[in-house]
C-alpha cells in the first residue's frame, strides 16, 4: 500500500502546499494548530477539494486537477475519523456501524456482527452514542470505518477532546485495534507523545508546508534544524561556532564542546533535551556546564531546574535559561545531596543543527 499526495489549496490568507509519497503503514503528521494538517486529511478524504495537484492511493487516482478527476468521498475507500467521532446520535451502535455499508449488501448484518465482536461491543448493539463511554464511542467509530474495508484510515486528532487521564489508555486501545489492519493509517496530531508512539514515518508541518520528513525516531534523534528540533519538543538551544572538525563553542552558553564525531561545516547551533543532562559533583569534566540555578519547579512526577548559562549576567531577565528536568524515577540521585557543581552534556545527546 502506498500514498502519493501533491496538492495546493488556498483558503483566505492560508495556503496549503504539500507533497509527499510513502509506503509506510503508520504515518504521523505533527504540527501546530492551523498549519494545514486537517486540511491535508480532508483533501485526501474528498471533504475538501484542492485547487490543483494529484492524490493517488495504491495506484488509484482519487484526485487529479489536470485530468479533472475528483472521486466522491464514498468512492475513495478512505476511512476518516473525526475528532468527536461524528457518530449519529439517534442511531444505535449497530446502525452506526452499518451506516457506511451498501444496503444491497447481502452480508451487511454479518459484517456488522463481525465488527461488534472484533471491537468488543457485545451487549451494546442497541445502545445510542449518548449511552456510551468515550472509549466505547471510539470503538464504534473505528468499527464503522473498518466495516467497509477502506484502503487507508485517517485519524484527525482523535484524542484532542479527551481528558488527560483517558488519553493514554485510549491511545493504547486504538493501537491494539489497528494491529490487524493491513492498510495505511495517517494520524494527525499536535501532540509529540502521540506521534512518537504511533508513527513509523513522520511529517512535520508548519505554515502549510512540510518542514521535515523521515523515520519518526530518527527525526526526533537528529532533527537537522533548530525549527524542527523545537517542534519535536527540544527545550535547550545555543548558537554554535565551529572551531574545528571536533570542537564547537556554544556562544549562548559560554562553553566549548569537544566531540569524538566529526562536526559538519554547516552546523551553527546545537539542541539538547532537558532530560539528558548528567549531574557532576567535584571537578569539572569535559563538556560540562556550571550549575547555577535560577529557580526550581516541583511537579508531581518531575523536578525542573532552570539554569543560567556560564556567560549569563546572573539575572533571569537578561539570559535565556537552560532547562534540566529530572523525572521522578531519577530524583533519588539528587535527594539528600548538595546541588551538583556541573551538568555534563552527553555526546550522543547533542543535536548538531542548522538555524
Amino acid at each position: 500500500m502506498s500514498i502519493a499526495v501533491d496538492i495546493r489549496k488556498k483558503l483566505g490568507d492560508f495556503s496549503l502546499d504539500i507533497s509527499f509519497e510513502s509506503d509506510a503503514k503508520r504515518i504521523g503528521i505533527l504540527g501546530p494548530s492551523g498549519c494545514g494538517k486537517s486540511m491535508t486529511l480532508k483533501s485526501i478524504a474528498g471533504i475538501e477539494k484542492p485547487d490543483s495537484g494529484r492524490i493517488v492511493i495504491d495506484g488509484r487516482v482519487l484526485f487529479d486537477q489536470m485530468q479533472k478527476i475528483n472521486l466522491k468521498p464514498q468512492k475513495r475507500r478512505v476511512g476518516y475519523m473525526f475528532q468527536n467521532y461524528a457518530l449519529f446520535p439517534t442511531m444505535t451502535v449497530s446502525q452506526n456501524i452499518g451506516a457506511g455499508l451498501d444496503f444491497s449488501d447481502g452480508d451487511r448484518n454479518g459484517r456488522i456482527a463481525d465488527m461488534v465482536k472484533r471491537f468488543n461491543l457485545q451487549g451494546l448493539e442497541k445502545h445510542l452514542p449518548g449511552q456510551l463511554s468515550g472509549g466505547q464511542q471510539q470503538r464504534v467509530a473505528l468499527a464503522r470505518i473498518m466495516a467497509y474495508r477502506p484502503d487507508i484510515i485517517l485519524l484527525d486528532e482523535p484524542f484532542s477532546a479527551l481528558d488527560e487521564h483517558l488519553k493514554e489508555r485510549l491511545q493504547h486501545e486504538m493501537m491494539s485495534m489497528l494491529e490487524g489492519y493491513e492498510g495505511q493509517v495517517i494520524l494527525v496530531s499536535h501532540s509529540r507523545d502521540e506521534i512518537y508512539r504511533f508513527g513509523e514515518e513522520l511529517l512535520i508541518m508548519e505554515g502549510g508546508h512540510v518542514m521535515a520528513r523521515g523515520e519518526t525516531k530518527k527525526l526526533f534523534d537528529d532533527p537537522g534544524t533548530v525549527s524542527v528540533a523545537r517542534m519535536t519538543g527540544c527545550k535547550n538551544f545555543s548558537d554554535a561556532e565551529r572551531l574545528n572538525t571536533h570542537t564547537l563553542h556554544l556562544t549562548d552558553w559560554g562553553i566549548t564542546l569537544e566531540l569524538e564525531r566529526e562536526i559538519p561545516e554547516d552546523v551553527n547551533a546545537i539542541g539538547y533535551r532537558a532530560h539528558a543532562f548528567e549531574p557532576v559533583w567535584g571537578e569539572r569534566q569535559k563538556n560540562c556546564l556550571q550549575f547555577r540555578a535560577s529557580g526550581i519547579d516541583e511537579l508531581p512526577f518531575e523536578r525542573r531546574y532552570y539554569l543560567f548559562p556560564e556567560n549569563g549576567a546572573g539575572r533571569a531577565d537578561t539570559a535565556e535559561l537552560i532547562c534540566w528536568f529530572i523525572q521522578d524515577k531519577d530524583r533519588a540521585q539528587m535527594d539528600g545531596k548538595p546541588a551538583p557543581d556541573y551538568l555534563r552534556l552527553k555526546e550522543e545527546s547533542v543535536m548538531l543543527l542548522r538555524k
